[in-house]
Parts: structure tokens; C-alpha cells; sequence
């Protein structure tokens, strides 16, 4: 635990200033209805059993488990995000279960038991149990401790106890568990005063190492305190220093690049970034790397009425790097290890910013021609950046606009296959756009004199 040396008494100061700014806005939103550092098992116990909380059916699954663990005389919790939120009386997500013995001989138990498949992970002594005829499934880790041998490189783990289990994760917020297992059942595990720092609305770390050992854990603290409306303590945000900062830009790109899009799935997504630049962290990710354009914040949400894929994430990075040269936009995707799809989408839209004086005035058809190579979620966001409405025309219509006339139409008429098919069918679909046809009867009179001239 962290003794007087982690500062309790400006902890204390610092709580009653986040009182200030976050009182009005945490009960309006029913975050704290009851005092969660006082509570006991019955108030657990009914938690788990609303189902505005836990589903049914994840209540029937945790039951299911704690049954093949106690059947294997092995001690299991759920721990983590799920207790969090519950404690925070918001609906449960993660399904994380801690054995105090071996989390793998559980999972190919439930497997015999209940069907569904398991993906096992040694190394770490954990395994997957996907569910049967679901996309449900729940993580089985073995109760254990971890030692970082280097700064930001994995650990490595040896079997332990619950409660070491406990004081090897990232903040006392997650690093409570409720017991499952017998007469234990609905008992709260909170070795590290977890409860207390829920109630004040601070994210605290374990012990000083904790961002040298795992940088990642600084985007976790962020997402938690712009989701939860929480704080980071002031010993704790101390941490994050040069040394620190030195570690993170050593990540791999892959790394950082899943913490940014954690980042991403959340609603307050854009705030979470203008959270990291005040950090100082935006740099140590990539020395070209811009702060989030705070305008765009809203456009991460997309509008349902349009045909255009939805991807949250890659309209978050769109909209990020949109204003960045060709040159940026490459060397940041290198950095971050985007998928080349990812990478085209980002450039695209950079692209086509830059380009759009040209296109101004144009003809219907020669934007649509210019615009239908480029994918259509980089071309969404140049639209809701700079509002030009020919993006929009090209997205709900012109896109869509096709001649009636096809290559068997033409091969009907006696026209050899060949390019001028394509031609023609292009000059077609050019007269639809531009409005110089707009019947079948004057697509078939366009259609007549093409053909005249081919004689």
C-alpha cells in the first residue's frame, strides 16, 4: 500500500478542490448515489443482482465460473473495470476473473461443462472463454505477480495470490475484486483503498515505477479521468516526467497506436487528446504530431442517414491529421503502424483539402470522377470540415447516378467490345451529372448520335 510518503494530506486538498469543480456535474448524472468507500457485502450483493448493471446472463456466467473454480478447490473474483463500474453503479462490460490457481484448467473446465472454445495464452497463464452462439466471452487470468525486468518492455509472471494479483495492476480504482467462490460471494477485496479514491473521484497509482514500467498506463489514467469526470492525484500525475516520457516514445508503434484507439471509442475522445497534449506527451509519440482540433470534436459521431461506413476510429485519425502535409501524414502512419488502408484514408482526406481549389466551378462529372477513387469516409470528412456542398452532392447523389443503358445494350446494338464501351457509357453517365439528359427518351437520343458517329 502507499503509506504517508504518496501525500495524503495534499491528496486531501486536492479532493476538495475536485469537489468544486465536479460536485454539481457527478450528481446530476446519479454517479454516487450512496457512499461507495462504506460498502458491505449485502449492498454488493444487490448491485449484482439489478439488471440496469448486470445482465441476467452475465450473472448466470460468473455463477457458472465460480462453480467449475470451487469445483477445482480454486478462490476466483471478478475484478477490475467490472467492479469499477459497478461500484459507480454503470452498467458492466468487462468480464475479468481472477483464479487463485490455474486460470487454464478452469477454461478447458467450462469448455467440457458449457461448450464454446477456449484460446489459452501460457506465457501469461490466462485464457479466453468464448461462450457458445455468442459474441460474449470472459478473460480467465491466474492470480500472479509480474516483475518488469526493462522500463516498458512486458513482464514476466509468476503465479501468486489474489491480493498480489491485485497490487500488480495500474490504479486502486481497478484494483479491487468481489469474491464469487462459496460463502464469499459479494465480498469486496480492496487492499489498496480503492473504494475511498471512487468516492473522491482520483486515479491513483500503485507505487512510484508504475508509468517507467508501463507508459500506457498515462492514456488509461486519461480515458478514466475524461469518462468518469475524475482526477488524477497530484503525486501521481508527478510521475509523468522526462524519464517516463523517454519510455513512452520508445513504445512500439502498434502500442501506442491501440491506446489511441481506445481513445477513439470514447465520447469524450476529443477532449482525452487535448488532455494528453497538456501532458506534454504528443512529442514523445511523434515531434509532428498536431493537437486535436477541439472544432472537430463533434464529427467524430456519424451521421446514420448516410450510406458511408462507419468507423470511428479512422475518422478520429482523418480528422487529426487531415491538415498535415503528404510527407507528415506518411511519416506519422509509419510511426503508429497504420494498416496500409488506414494509412490511404488519412492521406486522402489530407489530399483532397488541399486540392479542392481546383475543383471549385467544376461540372458535376468532373467531381465525381475526381472524388470516386478516394474512399468515401475521407471524402465524409473533408465535407463536414469545410462544409463544401459538391462533397455532399457526390455522397447522397452523384455517386450513385448511372446511365440505363449497359455493355449488352451496346453489344445489341452491333458495337464491337472494346474501350470505346467504357467510353461511351462514361459520356453517358457525364450528360446524367451534368444534366444534359435527364429522361430515358433523351438518354436514347444521346445514346443514337455516340453511335452515328462510330459509323
Amino acid at each position: 500500500m502507499l503509506g504517508d510518503g504518496f501525500g495524503f494530506i495534499n491528496m486531501r486538498r486536492l479532493y476538495l478542490n475536485v469537489q468544486k469543480l465536479h460536485k454539481n456535474e457527478i450528481f446530476e448524472l446519479g454517479i454516487y448515489p450512496c457512499k461507495i468507500a462504506s460498502m458491505q457485502k449485502d449492498d454488493v450483493l444487490r448491485l449484482l443482482r439489478d439488471p440496469s448493471l448486470v445482465q441476467p446472463e452475465k450473472l448466470t456466467l460468473l455463477s457458472n465460473i465460480a462453480a467449475q473454480a470451487e469445483a477445482l478447490n480454486m478462490p476466483c473474483c471478478v475484478v477490475g473495470g467490472f467492479v469499477r463500474d459497478l461500484l459507480l453503479r454503470k452498467p458492466v462490460n468487462d468480464l475479468d476473473i481472477v483464479v487463485e490457481g490455474d486460470a487454464i484448467q478452469v477454461g478447458r473446465k467450462l469448455v467440457k461443462a458449457y461448450g464454446g472454445r477456449l484460446t489459452p495464452h501460457f506465457k501469461f497463464h490466462t485464457a479466453i472463454w468464448y461462450l457458445p452462439h455468442s459474441t460474449e466471452f470472459a478473460d480467465l487470468i491466474t492470480a500472479r505477480k509480474e516483475i518488469y525486468e526493462k522500463p516498458g518492455i512486458l513482464p514476466m509472471v509468476t503465479p501468486s495470490t489474489i491480493e498480489d494479483d491485485l497490487k500488480r495492476r495500474d490504479f486502486t480504482i481497478n484494483a479491487m475484486a468481489i469474491r464469487l467462490d462459496g460463502e464469499g460471494f459479494g465480498e469486496i477485496l480492496d487492499p489498496l483503498n480503492g473504494q475511498a479514491d471512487l468516492e473522491r473521484g482520483l486515479i491513483r497509482v500503485l507505487h512510484p515505477r508504475s508509468f517507467l514500467d508501463d507508459p500506457t498506463r498515462i492514456f488509461r489514467a486519461v480515458r478514466y479521468e475524461v469518462r468518469y469526470s475524475f482526477i488524477m492525484d497530484s503525486v501521481t500525475q508527478g510521475l509523468i516526467d522526462a524519464e517516463v516520457t523517454k519510455v513512452l516514445a520508445s513504445l512500439s508503434g502498434e502500442r501506442l497506436r491501440h491506446e489511441l484507439d481506445l481513445i477513439f471509442d470514447e465520447d469524450g475522445a476529443a477532449r482525452m487528446l487535448l488532455r494528453i497534449a497538456s501532458l506534454g506527451l504528443v512529442n514523445s509519440i511523434h515531434p509532428w504530431l498536431p493537437d486535436f482540433n477541439q472544432d472537430y470534436a463533434d464529427f467524430l459521431d456519424m451521421d446514420i442517414r448516410l450510406d458511408v461506413p462507419a468507423d470511428r476510429r479512422t475518422m478520429g485519425y482523418i480528422l487529426w491529421f487531415m491538415d498535415l502535409s503528404e510527407d507528415e501524414v506518411f511519416s506519422i502512419a509509419k510511426r503508429l503502424d497504420f494498416t496500409n488502408e488506414l494509412a490511404l484514408s488519412v492521406w486522402a482526406a489530407a489530399q483532397l483539402r488541399r486540392s479542392l481549389i481546383t475543383l471549385f466551378d467544376s461540372k458535376p462529372s468532373v467531381w465525381t470522377y475526381a472524388l470516386e477513387k478516394l474512399p468515401l469516409l475521407s471524402i465524409y470528412a473533408v465535407y463536414l470540415v469545410t462544409r463544401v456542398q459538391a462533397l455532399l452532392d457526390y455522397i447522397s447523389l452523384w455517386r450513385h447516378t448511372r446511365p440505363h443503358t449497359t455493355g449488352d445494350v451496346l453489344k445489341a446494338r452491333g458495337l464491337p467490345p472494346g474501350p470505346r464501351y467504357g467510353e461511351i457509357l462514361t459520356q453517358l453517365r457525364s450528360a446524367w451529372l451534368d444534366g444534359v439528359i435527364d429522361s430515358t427518351e433523351s438518354e436514347k437520343k444521346l445514346l443514337e448520335s455516340l453511335l452515328q458517329s462510330e459509323k
